[in-house]
């Protein structure tokens, strides 16, 4: 993921939470706010109470990782925040993937 499709405002960040659209599952929290701009943006958080820093990167990498290589799954104009929930912590990579497919699948379209 390159660095022009990340959000990296606070204010922003703050402001998807806010007013956009939220779709929930057991892993993820995801904020979904429409945006003037064909290219998607994506914002990440992973809270300290599921663990020490090092278990937080691998889980923002494999978030990372899920939307580069699914990119087609969000739709353009849209800016999406991805909140991971504390039952990630232990899920294997593809039970992570084949949860966020199914909730974009069903909640997007």
């Amino acid at each position: 993921m390159k660095k022009r499709d990340v959000v990296k405002d606070n204010k922003y960040f703050n402001q998807i939470i806010k007013e956009g659209r939220v779709l929930k599952n057991e892993y993820f929290i995801i904020y979904i706010m429409k945006s003037n701009q064909e290219k998607s943006k994506f914002g990440f958080a992973v809270g300290k109470k599921i663990g020490k820093a090092v278990i937080r990167n691998k889980i923002k990498r494999r978030l990372r990782n899920i939307t580069t290589t699914n990119i087609n799954l969000f739709p353009s104009y849209n800016d999406y925040i991805i909140i991971a929930k504390k039952s990630c912590k232990d899920e294997k990579y593809d039970k992570l993937l084949t949860s966020m497919k199914k909730l974009l699948e069903k909640k997007v379209n």
